[in-house]
């Protein structure tokens, strides 16, 4: 059982990433202002952070940055998700320090495998792919 930190400001993405996690036995904890996300994840110590990208109040960016600038968050792995997909946007999420993307609405195999990668300590390096058939979160 992994514990993952959950940065998402929309109710409906917080209950389907929370009800998946928990589905594969891994231990959720959602925060809805990222404000607060930096003090939680010291808190929890998380295995995996999750966080949206657009963000009221801090930026999924500046979080990543912020927790790979801190000494005891630096190493822990980070999965952006986020339905801003702009040309360019998952290398400046990659530069930013995240090691796997995925789009919204997330493919539910997708984001389950990425998960798996990640805790087992494997980088997401493949682009997304446009030609997946995605269901769940918008």
């Amino acid at each position: 059982m992994a514990k993952i930190l959950i940065v998402e400001d929309n109710a409906l993405n917080i209950k389907l990433f929370c009800d998946l996690l928990a589905a594969h036995g891994h231990q959720p904890e959602a925060v809805t202002d990222s404000r607060n996300a930096l003090e939680v994840a010291r808190t929890f110590v998380p295995d995996l952070v999750i966080t949206d990208i657009q963000l009221p109040h801090v930026s999924g960016f500046e979080l990543i940055r912020l927790l790979r600038s801190d000494e005891h968050l630096a190493d822990v792995p980070i999965m952006a998700v986020t339905a801003y997909s702009g040309r360019g946007d998952e290398e400046r999420i990659r530069e930013a320090g995240a090691q796997a993307y995925v789009s919204k609405p997330i493919s539910v195999v997708k984001f389950a495998q990425t998960v798996d990668a990640l805790l087992r300590g494997e980088s997401d390096s493949e682009p997304e792919s446009a030609g997946e058939a995605p269901n769940g979160a918008t």
